[in-house]
């Protein structure tokens, strides 16, 4: 037991982050994570983990450590994703007001209470980049050091660690006794080849998450038929095919776009099987990429398990929110 590598992952979401501390050799034992539909996911995967489904702020610190049977100091990590909705790059673009106001923004101060009480050996924390200018990140890295955690953060790339997606995300690591060290690029990338090609077609396919109907009216399946394979762009329609509210606007140029086959995938949102909401057809195929699909884009295995009980658009909200797990891997085993 002395060799036991303990985790504990607040705001869990699905597992993302979870999966891929797993397969660096971490025993989950604890989450705490408020939406259902991504508690019921997380507890699928993760069945001897203790899950939380409640309000974090309303949960005592003590009485989890209690729970989980852990003496402080005996846990090996406690690792998190505070929401980042107000860090956004679409709320932070025109540095809007709502950023400081946002009373999301301050759940990573709720992170401090769970490492005053469990007294971990190492803390590391993800959001979106935007965190990583704010005054928050600052005042949350000085109380750490407070309590003797050597700590550092820095804005990487999925693509350059594992994940055939190209994402950018802020890691905090904070250790006790020692510097952190942040893993090195790849030399090489996974791409949407890598990932996806050897999917079935969907019709094909006995996976709920990958064989499931989707109707498009005419004009629109005419649309996707149109868009050039592996990489094009609707900039390649005849003015005739093009959309009036795409005509009224200039930005967002990547909606119904194609997925570029030896590249790696872009960022996967919570709109990822749904093609007006980004570069989400398939490279060849005249359709969005699936739930499926996008789970092994996010770098989920192909056997992760989702809670398909609020349809396909649920699923890919959980997996859009997710951490890629390869990432969060190479986070785990320091390098």
């Amino acid at each position: 037991m002395t060799n036991r590598k303990t985790a504990i992952d607040l705001f869990s979401g699905c597992g993302g982050l979870s999966w891929g501390l797993k397969k660096a050799g971490f025993d989950l034992v604890g989450a705490v994570e408020l939406d259902t539909l991504a508690a019921k996911t997380y507890q699928l995967n993760f069945p001897n983990a203790a899950v939380l489904q409640e309000d974090i702020t309303t949960i005592s610190p003590q009485e989890f450590r209690k729970q989980l049977g852990l003496k402080k100091g005996e846990l090996s990590l406690l690792a998190g994703c505070p929401p980042c909705q107000g860090f956004s790059t679409l709320r932070t673009h025109h540095r809007s007001s709502s950023v400081a106001k946002e009373p999301m923004n301050d759940l990573i101060f709720r992170v401090l209470d769970f490492v005053r009480e469990f007294e971990p050996k190492a803390v590391m924390i993800e959001n979106v980049p935007g965190l990583s200018k704010d005054d928050r990140i600052q005042k949350f890295k000085s109380e750490l050091d407070r309590l003797g955690y050597q700590c550092d953060f820095e804005v990487h790339n999925a693509k350059d660690y594992g994940t055939p997606q190209k994402r950018k995300r802020m890691i905090f690591i904070g250790l006790k006794g020692q510097a952190p060290v942040f893993a090195k690029a790849n030399k090489k990338q996974k791409s949407v080849k890598d990932a996806i090609s050897d999917m079935p077609a969907p019709e094909q396919s006995d996976d709920p998450m990958h064989n499931y109907g989707v109707k498009r009216c005419d004009r629109i399946e005419k649309l996707i038929s149109l868009i050039p394979k592996d990489g094009g762009s609707r900039s390649a329609l005849p003015d005739d095919m093009q959309l009036e509210c795409h005509k009224r606007q200039k930005g967002f140029n990547d909606i119904y776009g194609r997925m570029a086959w030896d590249e790696p995938s872009p960022t996967i949102t919570c709109g990822c099987t749904n093609p007006s909401k980004g570069r989400f057809l398939h490279p060849e195929q005249n359709r969005a990429i699936t739930a499926r699909e996008a789970a092994l884009l996010q770098g989920f295995p192909r056997g992760f398990k989702f809670d398909m009980s609020k349809g396909q658009y649920a699923v890919a909200k959980l997996i859009g929110n997710a951490f890629p797990p390869p990432f969060a891997q190479r986070r785990g085993r320091g390098g």
